[in-house]
């Protein structure tokens, strides 16, 4: 049983999920300890609350990683760095993963009853896990697709804000605001690692007709358009401390930006159009730094506001 528990978690790749649960919690910080950020709202904290953040966070981001394993086990197949997934590699059965990612889905829907009575969540919930999904058949129509999977981790503040405002947004839309410009650092900062981590598949994308950035661009072209994401992402971060002054984005936030930014460098100095070696630290390790110290400066900034 635990070991099947352990190809679940590989298969998801569950580790991965703290590169888009720090933004949600962030969001969710921000709509507690800003209650007065669009007419004097304020939004009254709940256990079940946070708790039904951290669910559908878990569950969507396992629906996704699910579903795009039972979609891309074709190709997955094909693909000498791929192969040993847990789909080729025999490890788990297409029923298994099938039924794994139905239970995600039920799971993610379910959640959503948690933010009652503010039913926004529970309404959204179907369209979210259909986007989530749509994102694996993307690579077969367009180079645009590292923007899907960057909408697709947006989602995260921007629906942790909705489920906590939900009613304010429908009287006040413009109280979204901060949400959708943090999602907005977050589409920018995921399509650009997500164009560098494809670069090791430019090939084989280019063989089998897949679409991609580094496929319709070269590696060297695809790492150009990753430092230029990245630049903007950094541009929209620093942003939001002037946009929005009652977040109190101040020095701690702006110092950590900083951070940041040298974290960014490191990652696009360990990685050239000669040697893809160091992926793992580019992707991974780096990444996932950056998105706690976005929780720990924004959400320290807001609390001492």
């Amino acid at each position: 049983m635990l070991e099947r528990v352990r190809r679940y978690g590989e298969l998801i790749r569950f580790s991965h999920t703290i590169f888009a649960l720090p933004f949600a919690l962030l969001a969710s910080w921000w709509a507690w300890v800003v209650p007065s950020m669009v007419q004097g709202v304020s939004v009254a904290f709940r256990w079940r609350d946070l708790a039904g953040i951290l669910l559908c966070m878990v569950t969507a981001r396992s629906f996704a990683m699910a579903a795009n394993r039972l979609l891309d086990e074709k190709f997955d197949a094909d693909n000498p760095r791929t192969a040993g997934r847990h789909l080729p590699a025999g490890l788990l059965g297409r029923n298994e993963v099938l039924g794994f990612t139905l239970a995600c889905a039920a799971a993610f829907i379910a959640s959503t009853l948690l933010f009652l009575p503010n039913w926004l969540p529970l309404v959204c919930s179907l369209p979210v896990l259909l986007f989530l999904a749509g994102y694996s058949l993307g690579k077969r129509f367009t180079w645009l697709v590292h923007f899907w999977l960057g909408v697709a981790l947006m989602l995260a503040p921007v629906c942790a804000w909705i489920a906590l405002r939900g009613s304010v947004v429908i009287v006040q839309p413009a109280d979204l605001l901060p949400s959708v410009v943090l999602g907005g650092c977050v589409c920018l900062w995921v399509a650009g690692f997500d164009v560098i981590y494809a670069c090791q598949d430019f090939a084989f994308d280019r063989e089998r007709g897949l679409h991609s950035i580094p496929a319709r661009f070269g590696v060297r072209g695809a790492l150009s358009i990753a430092k230029g994401l990245h630049l903007l992402m950094l541009g929209l971060a620093m942003a939001m401390s002037f946009w929005f002054p009652q977040l109190s984005l101040g020095w701690i936030y702006r110092l950590a930006l900083g951070g940041v930014a040298i974290l960014l460098v490191w990652e696009h100095t360990s990685v050239s159009e000669r040697s893809l070696d160091r992926m793992q630290l580019a992707f991974f390790q780096l990444n996932a730094i950056i998105s706690l110290v976005f929780l720990a400066a924004g959400g320290i900034d807001a609390m001492l506001r």
